[in-house]
């Protein structure tokens, strides 16, 4: 799940990057073009219901691919993301549109 808030004061839009509940992870990264698709450079915090979430500021007007990488071995797309696209080792990344 994904929200967005535009902060005209920065000029920035923050997408807070929810999991579900039900993936049952130990630890899980938001990996994406906004950070090189570094698997360890952006780590989610676990909340008491079970999700993940992290929040980054990303320049407004711009689409960002990504996925949710969990416990070092399973990809995930988040399935209410704005649109999704093929990617080149099969499969689709979500997009999120700032």
């Amino acid at each position: 799940m994904l929200s967005k808030r535009y902060v005209k004061s920065r000029d920035v839009t923050k997408v807070t990057f929810y999991t579900p509940a039900d993936l049952d992870a130990e630890e899980i990264f938001l990996v994406g073009d906004f950070n090189e698709w570094s698997e360890t450079a952006t780590p989610m915090e676990p909340l008491k219901d079970g999700r993940f979430k992290v929040i980054l500021e990303l320049e407004p007007g711009k689409e960002y691919q990504f996925r949710y990488l969990v416990n070092g071995v399973e990809w995930h797309n988040d399935w209410d993301a704005d649109k999704y696209v093929p990617n080149p080792y099969s499969g689709d990344n979500s997009v999120v549109i700032t």
